[in-house]
């Protein structure tokens, strides 16, 4: 999918870990992309007004404090399996959303993608729910949903003994049959992109292995790390692990970008475009 001038500066940028890049770095970013300096300037402006973004004393950009929560999550991509913990069946977490105020569509939107950006689904209305396989159980996740923008009002607790019938249901929220065709899919794709990056004019092997490692990097960040009885962990953890060795490609591709404009040493073509609509909606 093609990057928007705002999402290719979250991605940019994500990738640096608080550093900053200078202006003429994301406007040369964008020509690779097809995009014009026009454009870029004018998605700079944009995130900076919304506080997306800030500007330092050089002059140059950074992702701000207010997106730095959802930036954290998204660039510990490649520790996912480390947050996962043995599953005791019938244990979930659930969070309680109907006392939260609805007016405000922006806030129930932003709700809703930090509730499913940690894996939960809503079993009944305002009643969202996961298995409670995440280290650090019940008070880490509350902790990480409330960085994320879940208001502290909402009660976050473990949920146990369903009745077989709810349980089910609860099962059912995941299409694990589609989580599981897109682990082999994906790692299909950055298995064919490897074996060609390197026959690619260095441009093309840019634009493909930013394009297609962040793809990669939102079906893991967007995954809701299931327990072993519900999925196979280990098409999971081979999908992450063929990502890392593309990582590894990837930045090699993009080293001389960014040596020459003078920009932070790409860390991973990771990307915030899977996300980005929960930073500039808030």
């Amino acid at each position: 999918m093609q990057p928007t001038p705002k999402s290719l500066i979250l991605d940019l940028l994500s990738t640096v870990r608080g550093q900053a890049m200078p202006v003429r770095a994301l406007v040369a970013a964008g020509a690779v992309f097809g995009i014009s300096s026009e454009s870029m300037r004018v998605a700079l402006v944009r995130l900076l007004s919304r506080g997306t973004i800030e500007r330092n004393e050089r002059g140059q950009y950074r992702i701000a404090p207010a997106a730095q929560a959802i930036e954290r999550h998204v660039v510990a991509w490649t520790r996912t399996e480390e947050r996962v913990a043995p599953w005791r069946p019938g244990s979930w977490i659930a969070a309680h959303t109907a006392g939260l105020a609805r007016g405000d569509r922006t806030q129930v939107r932003r709700r809703h993608r930090t509730l499913q950006l940690l894996g939960m689904r809503e079993l009944n209305a305002h009643l969202w729910v996961r298995p409670n396989n995440l280290k650090g159980g019940i008070d880490a996740v509350r902790a990480e949903l409330f960085a994320l923008g879940l208001e502290r009002e909402a009660p976050v607790f473990e949920l146990r003994q369903l009745e077989p019938s709810v349980e089910a249901r609860a099962r059912r929220l995941y299409d694990t049959a589609a989580l599981r065709r897109q682990y082999t899919s994906m790692r299909a794709a950055l298995e064919r992109s490897s074996a060609r990056l390197s026959q690619l004019a260095p441009t093309a092997a840019m634009v493909e292995s930013f394009l297609l490692g962040g793809q990669a990097i939102r079906h893991i960040v967007l995954d809701p790390l299931l327990p072993e009885p519900m999925i196979p962990a280990a098409e999971r953890r081979a999908l992450s692990e063929c990502m890392r060795r593309y990582d590894q490609l990837g930045r090699a591709c993009w080293r001389p970008f960014m040596q020459a404009h003078n920009a932070p040493h790409l860390q991973t073509p990771r990307t915030l475009q899977a996300v980005q609509a929960w930073a500039a909606s808030a």
